[in-house]
């Protein structure tokens, strides 16, 4: 008898096992497992009885709370599909992507009322606009929030034999950075496989205290949801990202460990508040979305005290791929063992990846020979919802394509070069823009940076830097080149230099390339065709992009 794969049963095994241990916290909030596990058996009860049948979408828009930490297993417990919505994003992308899935239902935090009234008459489909956090002030809202239409709920927990693994559990729209977001469909067995290669590569352990600092309607939560749950382990919620927040949750929980995106770890290494706080609590610390430097994993170290590396996913993969964590007898000190640390790393358990070239063919394991980045495993996505073409071409080949182009070495680990449309051609050299981005953060004045290509009549295209210095560091652009000269080829090294305030981000922290391009009139900018290792940089351009964790 073959019991079906899905990850509710992390939760009915936690509240078996752990029913009096501290599950969530929530702000001042606290729940037990056995708690936590009932709260989602009547949320999927209150679902049941608002009419919620299996298949539909629930839509959730809401900042990481224990309400949509309950919403992972309640909603799937009354046999419909998770839909988180990004929060930051415009009236008219939340619109098309619940007229996309054509969601039944949608809870929403009060702070987001007005955003939805802008849109709400443009999505026929959903029924029940549920308020999660407090009394209903408008009168298209229910009439019950999210509290009072678990009180009266009775507990629903259908037998485990009833789930269909390969049924549609999740669903998760890219970021649409180059065209309208697409819906990834995550099924019962990609999040239950997921969640166990997740907690094995970490060493997720019955005492892990998890600060869920990426937020949970982005790319599955990076398998936090469910590995920490599935041990027992515990949640603490934050709601939004500040220095200050993330620690005095460290300090006062003895959180042992946390996921970042560079932006976060840039801000938490030169915050001059961290040294009121005892982090000493954390044992590791992994880094994803984009790809850090060597000196953000050196400086974290330092900060922290503790291990500290890389990651890879995409929301297409439920998204963990691989790691950079130091494989056991691994033995590199200093620069060596941060410039690994930083790599893309290797492939976690039940996952396979290759890097090819634009027949397909896997590229020489050397270190220097560039392809794209295809993957397999039990986490990629059943497919696009609704985009049987988009589907197909992702997964030709039967791998999922990523957009990522990459070297691999003999050692299997592999190097994200960059983003096949951030491939920077000048001259007819591949100039990775990632590259020279590493190589002006490695300067103690800056604080972030972009590397965009400019069009120039010479080259075709040249590298742009568009930098945030430290505050008090006077750097110049003339300083800056020096710098990036002494690190790296001339070639590569950008023509120039502008100083920002900011820089456009997704919701998570990831640098809007795309805006800087359009901003400087160099959207998709492809010079002529100039011979790059592994293929043409043209035949790369024409292949289908993917959207990468952001």
């Amino acid at each position: 008898m073959n019991i079906p794969l899905t990850p509710v049963r992390f939760l009915r095994y936690a509240e078996q096992q752990f029913p009096a241990k501290t599950a969530v916290v929530c702000g001042e909030q606290r729940f037990t497992y056995e708690e936590f596990a009932q709260r989602a058996s009547r949320l999927a009860g209150a679902l049941c009885d608002a009419g919620i049948s299996r298949g539909d979408r629930v839509a959730f828009l809401s900042l990481n709370c224990h309400r949509l930490l309950e919403a992972y297993y309640g909603v799937l417990d009354a046999g419909a599909v998770l839909l988180p919505l990004n929060i930051r994003l415009a009236p008219s992308e939340l619109a098309h992507i619940l007229n996309d899935s054509g969601a039944k239902a949608l809870f929403l935090q009060q702070e987001f009322i007005p955003l939805v009234d802008s849109f709400r008459k443009s999505v026929p489909s959903v029924q029940h606009f549920f308020l999660l956090d407090c009394a209903p002030p408008e009168p298209w809202l229910s009439s019950h929030n999210y509290e009072n239409m678990l009180a009266p709920a009775t507990a629903h927990q259908p037998d485990i034999m009833q789930f269909d693994e390969n049924s549609l559990a999740e669903l998760f729209y890219t970021s649409g950075t180059s065209a309208n977001p697409k819906g990834v469909m995550l099924t019962h067995r990609n999040i239950y496989l997921h969640a166990l290669s997740v907690g094995i590569t970490f060493r997720t352990q019955a005492d892990a205290v998890q600060l869920h600092t990426i937020p949970l309607f982005h790319a599955n939560g990076w398998g936090v949801a469910h590995s920490v749950t599935l041990v027992g382990g515990r949640h603490v919620m934050l709601a939004r990202f500040t220095c200050g927040e993330v620690f005095r949750l460290i300090e006062r929980e003895r959180v042992d460990s946390l996921s970042l995106v560079p932006v976060m770890a840039t801000a938490l290494v030169n915050s001059p508040d961290r040294e009121k706080y005892d982090l000493s609590s954390v044992r590791w610390i992994s880094i994803g979305g984009a790809a850090p430097s060597p000196t953000l994993i050196r400086q974290m170290e330092q900060a922290f005290g503790c291990e500290c590396y890389a990651g890879y996913g995409l929301t297409e993969t439920a998204p963990v791929l691989s790691t950079a964590k130091p494989k056991p007898g691994t033995q590199l000190e200093g620069e060596r063992r941060f410039r690994a640390q930083a790599r893309t790393g290797y492939a976690i358990p039940g996952v396979e990846l290759r890097v090819v070239d634009h027949n397909g063919e896997d590229v020489l394991r050397d270190g220097k020979t560039m392809g794209e980045i295809v993957a397999r495993g039990d986490g990629v996505m059943e497919g696009y919802w609704q985009q049987t073409a988009e589907t197909e071409h992702a997964m030709r080949g039967g791998w999922f394509h990523t957009g990522d182009m990459a070297t691999i070495d003999e050692n299997g680990s592999i190097l994200i070069v960059d983003r096949m449309k951030d491939i920077i051609v000048s001259g007819g050299e591949n100039i990775s823009s990632l590259e020279v981005e590493q190589a002006i953060l490695a300067h103690p004045g800056v604080y972030e940076a972009a590397v965009v290509p400019i069009p120039d009549d010479k080259w075709g295209e040249v590298p742009k830097a568009v930098v945030i210095a430290k505050p008090g560091s006077n750097l110049t652009e003339t300083q800056l080149l020096e710098f990036c000269r002494s690190q790296i080829a001339h070639y590569k090294c950008p023509r120039s230099v502008e100083f920002v305030e900011n820089l456009p981000k997704t919701a998570t922290g990831k640098v809007l390339k795309k805006n800087l391009r359009q901003g400087y009139g160099t959207d998709l900018h492809v010079p002529t065709e100039s011979k790059g290792r592994g293929g043409t940089h043209r035949e790369w351009l024409e292949q289908k992009d993917s959207t990468k964790q952001e």
